[in-house]
């Protein structure tokens, strides 16, 4: 289905660029976690990383049909501190798509009746909940010194779900089977 509305459209490109940049900053992020002893924050980054780019993926798809050169603006967290910082800064993040983005991008595109971009806005938001969570614990662990804990870190590839551990059977956002998620 293609696009019919220019609104919808440049949120998607918006909403696109953030994703972006958001894989490549916990890229960044997952690296010097690992590098100042945080190994299993370091993986969290990374996996949350791939949810990124599910995201990005999802929005690039439904503006298939949108070619051409576009100017995107996206807002996009910035800094490389230390490990406290740069997970409050992944938080503040999250928050604003949780809070400010994407129930925007999202009411807009069942307003104007796109149903794919409906979609894509829907997974990215529900998955940035979880997201905002799980930096949030380990915020809390590195606060006192502490890694998070060694459970696998599993994602959907298709909406970008985020779990620690062996706990879901399939995905409850888009229903996805277990056996095609990602593993950190």
């Amino acid at each position: 289905m293609s696009l019919n509305n220019a609104m919808t459209a440049d949120f998607l490109r918006s909403a696109y660029g953030g994703e972006s940049m958001a894989h490549m900053r916990y890229l960044i992020w997952g690296e010097a976690a690992e590098k100042d002893g945080y190994p299993n924050i370091g993986r969290l980054f990374k996996g949350v990383a791939y949810a990124e780019l599910c995201h990005a993926k999802n929005h690039f798809t439904v503006l298939k049909d949108q070619v051409g050169d576009n100017t995107v603006a996206a807002g996009a967290v910035f800094g490389h501190t230390n490990i406290v910082e740069n997970l409050q800064g992944a938080i503040n993040g999250e928050l604003h798509e949780i809070n400010q983005m994407y129930p925007v991008y999202l009411e807009t595109a069942k307003f104007q009746n796109e149903k794919d971009a409906q979609r894509s806005f829907h997974y990215a938001l529900e998955a940035e909940k979880i997201h905002a969570k799980l930096f949030q614990d380990a915020q809390d662990s590195a606060k006192s010194g502490k890694d998070i804990g060694s459970e696998t870190i599993y994602v959907c590839p298709v909406c970008g779900f985020t779990e620690l551990g062996d706990n879901v059977e399939k995905c409850p956002v888009c229903g996805v089977s277990k056996d095609k998620f990602q593993a950190f």
